[in-house]
């Protein structure tokens, strides 16, 4: 008696708490129920890598040739590096010089007069994570910065990044700024031309005669064709550098080709300029200390920047010897303006490039949260919008209260007072488990108020078990109380197995599934351990209650 009067005080207390719970504390609404952007960002880390072993390949070639090593040759192939010197001599004090510096990055193989060097996995795991965790880190910062309320932003396996925007106005704008690499760096211009025959023959190349050589703007990029007896061919290469050399130029080693866009007043881009600039930058994005839109001499909108001290102190050195001299700002590998140093500058500087002022508010955004380490591209996207969002909440709640009041309905009529016990218990049921994903912060998605119903049937399912056992027992002439301890006792294998091995699919679901099918998986889980609680223990308490002081009211 004393351990039942414990038992309703103990549930008393919890359904209080639940209800406090429910009322004060709002739940959280997925995508498809508020509306909002589900985004899937896949991380090139494939290309990241590659550029450094590139990087790393050059910098060991600047190390040897200061060490009277020559360098014949240097070429990438994926994230393998082949070095090729001048005399097999000084092969064996290359490698000792590069496992001093790279022997953490680099495998080494040596043939003859070459040296192979090749990504190690361990290095390659590392710097893959790396990578990941910064563009998991620079992501958030830009959308911080874009005013989202509440986003959700985790990394899913070893290169995705999940990206949920709750009631975002402009996704094509947010999915913009998420992308953008925005590697900003600023190079010194060692010469420019305006046509791609031009650039050509700056380099060392001639085109056929007879011919020219165009270019045309296209969606993808620009596109080159040779001009020969009025026909044009197009010319496919992936690269400007791959284009001089095909023409017979070639761009030194220290050097590189950039491309700057030329717009009309509308933002269509009409034409092309193409600079050759010193490959190692002056600067880069990593020395800026503050971005923000703004407007250039001529009222245009621009971005202006100030640069911490130290990124000050180079720029002031750097323009203070080169004035009269071209200084190109690039950003992701495209020139946006190359102006000419008319005098000393500081921390503070303007891009300007023919931007809208959205544009600009924009880039300020990704220059202040800082580069990408590698491209981002999306490879999953849904958008729901908050009418249709309203409209699933509104079928999802109809949904769910025409499939609870059927079940307790069904109960009521098949279980006669032990059916009205079970409803009881059932409604306790739905309310802690809303309490439960309010406590714990759940969001709950529309395969989640699936979920949720499925855990209506769920809950009753336990009670139908334990009520055909009662019946069993009462049927074989024992008494009511006896057979009541006896039909939970012979329930409770059968139930505990049935929830584990749900739980277990549940658990499956959560782990391999992305957004709306872990909304599922969580209010399943959630579902499965409330209604154990609430079918066996809250259901047996009622009904002892009901067995010791009105046994004439029992129905089954």
């Amino acid at each position: 008696m004393k351990n039942l009067k414990w038992k309703v005080v103990f549930v008393l207390a919890v359904l209080l708490g639940a209800i406090y719970v429910a009322l004060t504390k709002p739940i959280n609404l997925g995508l498809d129920l508020k509306g909002g952007t589900h985004l899937v960002l896949q991380i090139d880390t494939e290309k990241a890598l590659e550029t450094e072993a590139l990087n790393a390949a050059r910098d060991i070639k600047k190390r040897l040739e200061s060490e009277d090593i020559p360098v014949l040759n240097l070429k990438r192939e994926g994230k393998k590096v082949e070095i090729e010197l001048l005399t097999e001599d000084s092969v064996k004090k290359a490698v000792e010089i590069i496992k001093e510096d790279y022997g953490s990055m680099f495998n080494i193989k040596v043939s003859g007069k070459k040296i192979e060097l090749f990504l190690k996995p361990s290095y390659v795991s590392k710097e893959v994570d790396r990578l990941a965790e910064q563009a998991l880190e620079t992501i958030r910062n830009r959308i911080d910065q874009l005013g989202v309320a509440e986003p959700v932003i985790v990394r899913n396996g070893k290169d995705r990044i999940i990206v949920e925007l709750p009631g975002v106005k402009d996704p094509e704008r947010a999915k913009k700024v998420i992308g953008k690499v925005a590697n900003l760096e600023f190079k010194e211009v060692v010469d420019v031309a305006r046509s791609p025959e031009e650039l050509v023959g700056k380099l060392g190349g001639t085109i056929p005669q007879g011919s020219s050589l165009l270019v045309e703007p296209s969606p993808t990029g620009p596109k080159f064709y040779l001009i020969k007896d009025g026909k044009r061919e197009e010319v496919k290469v992936s690269s400007l550098e791959e284009l001089v050399k095909k023409f017979g130029g070639r761009v030194p080693e220290d050097k590189q080709v950039l491309i700057q866009e030329i717009k009309d007043k509308n933002g269509k881009v009409v034409g092309y300029n193409f600079f050759i600039v010193k490959r190692e930058p002056i600067l880069t994005g990593a020395y800026l200390k503050d971005a923000y839109p703004s407007r250039d001499e001529l009222g245009m909108p621009a971005v202006s920047f100030i640069l911490n001290s130290e990124g000050a102190r180079i720029f002031e050195e750097y323009t203070a010897k080169h004035i009269g001299t071209r200084l190109a700002i690039v950003l992701d590998n495209k020139v946006q303006s190359a102006p000419v140093i008319r005098s000393q500058i500081g921390a503070r500087g303007q891009i300007s490039g023919q931007f809208s002022y959205q544009e600009a508010r924009d880039l300020s955004i990704v220059l202040r949260a800082g580069a990408l380490p590698a491209p981002v591209k999306i490879v999953e996207e849904t958008t729901v919008g908050p009418s249709l969002g309203k409209e699933s909440v509104e079928k999802g709640i109809k949904a769910g209260v025409a499939g609870l009041v059927i079940v307790m309905l069904f109960m009521m009529v098949y279980y006669k007072t032990a059916g009205v016990i079970a409803d009881v218990a059932l409604l306790m049921n739905v309310i802690l488990l809303w309490a439960l994903m309010a406590l714990i912060g759940a969001t709950l998605t529309l395969p989640g108020i699936a979920g949720f119903i499925l855990t209506i049937g769920m809950a009753v399912d336990a009670n139908v078990i334990i009520f055909e056992r009662i019946k069993e027992e009462l049927r074989k002439g024992r008494n009511l109380f006896p057979s009541v301890e006896a039909g939970f006792s012979r329930a409770w294998g059968t139930i505990l197995d049935a929830n584990i091995t749900t739980l277990i699919a549940a658990a499956v679901l959560f782990q391999f599934g992305t957004g709306p099918i872990k909304g599922f998986a969580v209010t399943l889980s959630l579902g499965i351990l409330t209604s154990m609680f609430t079918a066996v223990f809250v259901t047996k308490v009622l009904l002892d209650l009901l067995v010791r002081y009105k046994p004439s009211l029992l129905r089954i």
